[in-house]
């Protein structure tokens, strides 16, 4: 065997033997401005890596590449090594340092821009002479400067690094670099006509109110980013994308938004039968019956009836009504009518109007008004139910809505906080006054409602409701106090099963996104309800604390989003578990 054949063979095996190691410990030694988690983020290389051709070159490239973007173009690595570790199948990486002098920017010039007109921009890119050279931060302002001019009627403005000179003092070893910076801004663009294609019920006026934008103003790319919000919010439309600008050989700036309707009009309904108890007793019909008519013939008014037989002698009836931009000025003008009879005891009637003004797109305030009256059915009867009364209510509410989708929202809030004062009148059954009752009482009634969204992965998001109601006064009647549990607040319970002038509740959710408004989802709620002592009518102090969860779905269809869950309370087993759905009623 020749020298050179056992050199060769030498060679071979010891190759094969140092890349079937791998990385043990890694060390960095020389660094001065940046940590050791710096290199080793930026090497790519971790504790059992395993060695392959060059693996020191790629290290030395990718680090200088990092260094390179926070302004340190002078680096040196070359006396990065490996060292016998005490693992023979491992050795240890010396990454060696030296980060050498920074390079600082001197100055920099600017094309295509007018000083007087453009001296915001000119303003913040000067904040980066004297400072070292980081790409990011020219990225950073070369972002913010595009997203000026696509604000301000420029969409199509360009912005370009031409170049950039290095020069060195060599006296000081200190380095420096001019920045050249061509911009061209294009045509100044307006929004000359606004053309809507897609909707064959919804009338263009009610879609280009909800726009914010006239004829004629000038081109704003942040302003068109948040259309698809404010159609979305009006839930008239399957969700809505971006719009498109184009400018057309007479040089019109053309706004087009499209749009697909969605089934606005919803019914939902069920009925059900409970057979006789008892030989001598008669069955009842219990249901539920929802109708809602939003954007009533394409104005976007709305209208809403809400009927539920709860058991034999319990029922609500509820109608709404919606008047939107009253007189062509933002204001929401709102109508109910609610009446209640309760478990054979008594009727109450409550109605309401309500003056919203829109403030901004997120934001409105309202202030209402509003009758009630409460009636025993059998003032005869020797046992108190409840007074017969009648109030005056006046309030105010602040709303706040940022949610990108009213049905099925991955990001944003809606915080309600209302407040209302009522002046309540008790006018009999005369049998149950005593001497210490008083007949003219006011309450107060403080409510607040925060849900936040939040896509912590791709269709993975979290949902939580925080609600609180409070009821403030000398005393109350079942008819003043709050209801509890149910569909809409404390799943796993009956409907309205707790009363308490104190309820709390929570509901966290984890939705799993099967389309953009359609869900499945694990749910928790948690309510607390507490109901003060009345001694005079021998009503003790009641309280309690209770637990919901269980699993659901949002299906939209042609109906509407329907919404459907199962839910346990504590201490229940499956057996027990609770149904609750509906359509998701977005009035």
């Amino acid at each position: 065997m020749t020298r050179l054949t056992s050199i060769s063979l030498i060679y071979l095996f010891s190759s094969a033997f140092m890349f079937s190691q791998s990385i043990g410990k890694i060390d960095v030694e020389g660094n001065r401005i940046f940590s050791k988690d710096n290199y080793l983020n930026w090497s790519g290389i971790s504790a059992g890596t395993k060695l392959f051709p060059g693996i020191i070159d790629s290290i030395k490239t990718k680090l200088a590449a990092s260094l390179s973007e926070q302004g340190y173009f002078h680096s040196d690595f070359s006396k990065t090594r490996f060292e016998e570790s005490s693992d023979s199948g491992q050795v240890n990486l010396i990454i060696a340092v030296n980060e050498g002098n920074p390079t600082y920017v001197k100055k920099i010039y600017f094309a295509g821009l007018d000083s007087a007109k453009d001296k915001n921009i000119i303003s913040d890119f000067s904040f980066l002479e004297n400072h070292i050279y980081n790409k990011s931060d020219l990225e950073e302002n070369i972002s913010s400067a595009l997203d000026f001019f696509q604000d301000h009627g420029y969409p199509f403005a360009k912005i370009k690094v031409a170049s950039v000179y290095f020069t060195t003092d060599s006296a000081k070893d200190d380095y420096f670099a001019d920045v050249h910076i061509g911009f061209k801004k294009e045509r100044y663009c307006r929004i000359d006509r606004i053309e809507i294609v897609g909707n064959t019920k919804t009338k263009p006026n009610v879609i280009q109110r909800e726009l914010h934008i006239n004829p004629g103003e000038e081109y704003s790319q942040k302003l068109i980013d948040d259309l698809p919000n404010r159609l979305n919010r009006l839930a008239f439309f399957e969700p809505v994308s971006a719009p498109d600008y184009y400018v057309d050989s007479k040089n019109t700036g053309i706004l087009r938004i499209s749009v697909k309707e969605k089934q606005t009009n919803n019914f939902d309904g069920i009925i059900g039968y409970i057979p006789a108890a008892a030989q001598n007793a008669t069955g009842y019909f219990t249901g539920l019956v929802d109708v809602s008519l939003r954007n009533l013939f394409g104005t976007g008014r709305a209208a809403a009836i809400h009927w539920q037989q709860y058991d034999r002698n319990s029922q609500d009836l509820e109608l709404k009504y919606l008047e939107p931009w009253l007189f062509g000025y933002p204001f929401n003008l709102n109508l109910s009518f609610q009446q209640r009879s309760q478990d054979s005891t008594y009727v109450q009637r409550d109605v309401e109007a309500s003056l919203e003004y829109l403030a901004t797109d997120a934001i409105s305030a309202s202030v209402f008004i509003s009758t009630d009256a409460v009636i025993p059915t059998d003032n005869g009867s020797q046992t108190f139910t409840v007074y017969n009364s009648s109030s005056v209510t006046t309030g105010i509410n602040l709303k706040i809505d940022t949610r990108d989708d009213p049905y099925s929202p991955t990001q944003g809030i809606l915080f309600l906080n209302t407040y209302s004062f009522s002046r309540k009148k008790i006018s009999g059954p005369v049998q149950f006054f005593t001497p210490d009752l008083a007949t003219n009482i006011n309450l107060q009634r403080l409510e607040l409602d925060l849900e936040g969204f939040y896509e912590i992965f791709t269709r993975q998001v979290i949902a939580l409701g925080l609600h609180g109601r409070e009821l403030r006064g000398p005393f109350f009647e079942n008819s003043d106090l709050y209801r509890l549990g149910g569909t809409n607040s404390l799943r796993g319970y009956s409907e309205s099963q707790f009363l308490g002038n104190r309820v709390t509740w929570t509901n966290l959710e984890f939705r799993s996104l099967l389309t953009k408004r359609s869900f499945v989802f694990l749910f928790l709620d948690t309510g607390y309800y507490l109901r003060n002592a009345y001694p005079a009518k021998n009503i003790l102090k009641t309280q309690g604390f209770n637990i919901g969860y269980g699993v659901g779905m949002n299906v939209e269809t042609s109906l509407g989003v329907l919404s459907v869950s199962f839910a346990l309370a504590k201490g229940d087993s499956f057996s027990n578990g609770k149904i609750h759905f509906g359509i998701v009623n977005q009035f």
